[in-house]
């Protein structure tokens, strides 16, 4: 059966922009499955256009500023 966005729902989301890039932590649940946390980046290209991009790693200034949302993302689960 393919994914069918319909049924993937949000319970909670929150992004954090730094120069370049973006990271949003959220917490999805899908066909009322468990509740699963989902990190994932965005850079901006030339054209000033979010595009998804792996994850991979994180800077310390980044991951300083994403680890108090994913501990505010966790009290949602």
């Amino acid at each position: 059966m393919p994914y069918d966005q319909s049924l993937d729902v949000a319970t909670f989301k929150e992004t954090k922009e730094f120069q370049d890039t973006r990271i949003t932590v959220g917490v999805f649940s899908y066909n009322g499955g468990a509740k699963k946390l989902q990190v994932s980046r965005e850079n901006r290209n030339q054209d000033e256009e979010w595009r998804f991009a792996k994850l991979g790693r994180m800077t310390k200034e980044e991951a300083k500023e994403i680890i108090p949302i994913m501990a505010k993302a966790l009290e949602t689960m």
